[in-house]
């Protein structure tokens, strides 16, 4: 029987009807609002670009093993002259590999686009030609560790050698092969016979008008990919800004688009988030998805995310209003751990780790540190604790300050009070103009000033607010934690006691202790009250005098600690703070092995908690992938510490109500990094060197004698004169820890 026409259209419509029903009704039961309802496809650019070179076996194989399932393999798809298709990253093989230092003299110029481009390029070589070429970083901020290793490869090797469950093959330059007569269409025909390809994306709408039909029904999807909206298509001749306008003409041959970020959530000139676009709904009304590009965790990204890049992937698959179809990235482990471990968690989602998520300086990495901002905005990420570090004014008002100096926390190199600038040995061996030298009035008045502790690699913490809010005294602080609800306590840091004691004239320790009491922290207080220190003898003085609780601080990298060192510390601390390479060492930018401090501390009953986190890949090891919550996971679920002092508190707040901690089976993508795991895959003329030899705690390294009367200061003293000398006051003694285990015991650490 014959249909006519419009029988054919009407079961058509009905058809479509029944479909886009089918879809509305899985959406609506679906946390995701993509267009089909299933979770954001994760998408690994070239493998593990983030780590490995681009487009490496290693790169592959890592990400597989670290992805969601499902995750697909980007290829950028090349051409040699003998038409093998490889995954490169560029048309330039300069670009990404050691091929100048093979063929130094066979660089060509050819016109891309129309614009003229010198390089190596895969149409002059053929596959045995890049036998022996290797693959080398593609971004000078990620370790060179690797370069070298891996070769190149083609599609069915990678296909062969990593078994991925499918690839994402994009075709940047179809028309600069065709008009070198290679076929990039046959190619693919022919690959898809043996290889799975679950995604065809590229930039020319005449790539896909050639190649439309001829995979079948159950071919790969077509992804059609914007570049830069002033950029011309190069087959039409129209900008991809006038082709975005036009979305049913591209669902005329694609089922999804590939756009850069900003086509989403756009940034100002100052790096800050604008409104989201109505791309994605747009997109979405003419049932075309979603798929973006642009995310790399070593990247600037908007000042909004505080340096934290799953906040980023969280912005484009869960916010409330839309979620992309999927995200292009160079770091599958954090794109997969955002989408199935941290998308649809409010704030008050059931713990599944208890840890102290303490403050260092409030939320030191968004506004300037110690200022009601800082404390409030901690408060908010949910710290558990917020902390304190009390200097003392000229008039004896003991504030919080993250540093005795003033020239490091606040403008006052810019107003009249720089005069005041003085020697101080004791504290510093450069001049600096300190809290004792300026009253608590004069002190309310400067401005303060952000913490950029990676300025030397451009770097800059929330400009817009680098000297917001206002510094507290004590009280005022204390006062603000006891209002609030979700804190569970407070730390105060003491230090410089003995040298304010006899060359100042100011009791910090009374001062603390008195405003304690007068801010209704008494020793039955329901809010927990920890006092942190340095010295010994400062911990000592706090204990004979109160019930708080006590943590010793230990400035220095440890490698070990003695037990008899671990009993002395017990005498008057209950808790220990020690920094992050004591727990992992790191040589070169690689984390080396695992000490056992941690762990010896712990057996004593002794909580430890380690500082200093911040979200700023700059900070981490490369085994933690740029990424400040694989760091976080490391040290909470692998070394098994009771806390983290951080000055992004928000992270670690978030980690904590990470669901994937609570299933019977951790993913990989949320299982600790194993300790020197990535220096095995350096090969050993890369190797970094060798660990300078850390220290060792002892019973001698932490016991000081008391802390010294108060001395009156002399009228006409003034701070740092001449006759002050650099030696230690008297009943502080500065840590000389021991240089050298046992013999026995150290060749177990070797």
């Amino acid at each position: 029987m014959i249909l006519r026409s419009s029988t054919i259209l009407f079961y058509s419509v009905v058809l479509i009807q029944l479909f886009a029903s089918q879809i509305d009704a899985q959406r609506s039961t679906s946390p995701w609002q993509t267009l089909s309802g299933d979770a954001p496809l994760v998408i690994a650019r070239g493998g593990f670009s983030g780590l490995f070179p681009d487009s490496s076996l290693a790169a592959y194989s890592f990400a597989i093993s670290t992805s969601v399932d499902g995750a697909v393999m980007w290829c950028d798809v090349q051409l040699t002259k003998d038409g093998a298709g490889i995954c490169f990253p560029d048309l330039n093989l300069g670009n990404a590999s050691n091929i100048q230092d093979l063929y130094p003299n066979r660089q060509k110029s050819y016109a891309v686009n129309g614009i003229p481009t010198k390089g190596w390029f895969t149409i002059d070589f053929s596959l045995r030609d890049l036998s022996n070429v290797y693959l080398i970083r593609g971004i000078l901020s990620r370790s060179e560790k690797f370069d070298g290793q891996f070769a190149i490869s083609t599609i069915q090797n990678v296909d062969t050698q990593t078994k991925p469950g499918g690839f994402w093959l994009n075709v940047q330059h179809d028309a600069f092969y065709s008009q070198h007569n290679l076929n990039m269409s046959n190619f693919l025909l022919s690959v898809s016979r043996t290889v799975t390809i679950k995604f065809i994306s590229s930039p020319e709408v005449n790539f896909f008008r050639k190649i439309t039909g001829r995979f079948g029904r159950n071919g790969p999807i077509f992804v059609f990919q914007f570049l830069r909206k002033e950029e011309l298509e190069p087959t039409t001749n129209q900008t991809y800004g006038s082709i975005l306008s036009n979305l049913t003409f591209v669902k005329t041959f694609a089922s999804g688009i590939l756009v850069p970020k900003s086509y989403i959530l756009p940034l100002d000139d100052k790096q800050y988030l604008l409104p989201h676009t109505s791309l994605v709904q747009d997109a979405h009304k003419a049932g075309l998805e979603v798929y973006v590009s642009g995310f790399a965790n070593d990247v600037d990204i908007a000042y909004n995310y505080s340096f934290d890049p799953v906040s980023e992937y969280l912005s484009f698959v869960d916010n409330g209003d839309f979620s992309v179809d999927g995200l292009l990235s160079d770091f599958p482990i954090t794109a997969s751990a955002s989408v199935d471990c941290f998308s649809h968690i409010s704030r008050n989602a059931t713990k599944q780790v208890d840890f102290l998520v303490i403050s260092k300086n409030g939320a030191s990495g968004d506004y300037p540190g110690c200022t009601d901002l800082a404390y409030e905005k901690a408060i908010k990420d949910g710290a558990d604790v917020i902390d304190c570090s009390v200097q003392m004014s000229s008039d004896g008002i003991p504030f919080c300050l993250s540093s005795i100096d003033l020239g490091s926390t606040t403008t006052i190199a810019q107003t009249p009070f720089r005069n005041r600038s003085t020697s101080v040995p004791e504290i510093s061996s450069v001049g600096g103009i300190y809290t004792f030298s300026l009253t608590w009035a004069e002190i309310q008045s400067l401005t303060p000033a952000i913490s950029n502790p990676f300025k030397d690699s451009l770097f800059f913490r929330n400009p817009n607010e680098r000297n917001s809010g206002k510094l507290l005294s004590l009280s005022e602080f204390l006062n603000l934690a006891k209002n609030s609800t979700s804190l569970s306590g407070v730390l105060i840091s003491v230090e410089n006691a003995v040298y304010l004691r006899e060359k100042q004239g100011l009791n910090v320790v009374k001062a603390v202790l008195d405003t304690l009491i007068e801010t209704g922290y008494s020793n039955s207080t329901t809010k927990k009250v920890m006092i942190q220190s340095t010295n010994s003898s400062v911990l000592v003085e706090f204990k004979k005098q109160s019930q708080y609780e006590t943590v010793y601080k230990v400035q220095e990298t440890i490698r070990d600690i003695f037990e008899y060192g671990i009993e002395e510390i017990k005498k008057f601390a209950t808790a220990v703070v020690i920094r992050k390479s004591s727990v992992f060492p790191r040589a070169d930018g690689f984390v080396t092995r695992q000490t056992n401090v941690v762990e010896r501390l712990k057996k004593s009953h002794l909580p430890v908690y380690v500082e200093l986190f911040q979200n700023e890949f700059v900070s981490q090891a490369y085994d933690f992938f740029s990424d400040a919550t694989v760091e976080i996971n490391s040290y909470i679920t692998g070394a098994g510490i009771n806390g983290t002092i951080t000055e992004f508190p928000f992270t670690a707040a978030r980690y904590k109500r990470n669901r994937c901690l609570g299933r019977k089976i951790t993913p990989q993508y949320m299982s600790p990094v194993q300790p020197g795991g990535l220096l095995t895959l350096v090969t050993p003329q890369s190797l970094p060197p060798a660990e300078a030899p850390n220290l060792v705690i002892t019973d001698a390294d932490v016991i000081e004698p008391p802390l010294p009367p108060i001395t009156a200061k002399a009228p006409t003293s003034t701070p740092g004169t001449p006759s002050t000398k650099a030696q230690a006051p008297r009943g502080q003694t500065r840590l000389t820890l021991s240089l050298l285990l046992p013999i026995s015991a150290s060749l177990l650490l070797m």
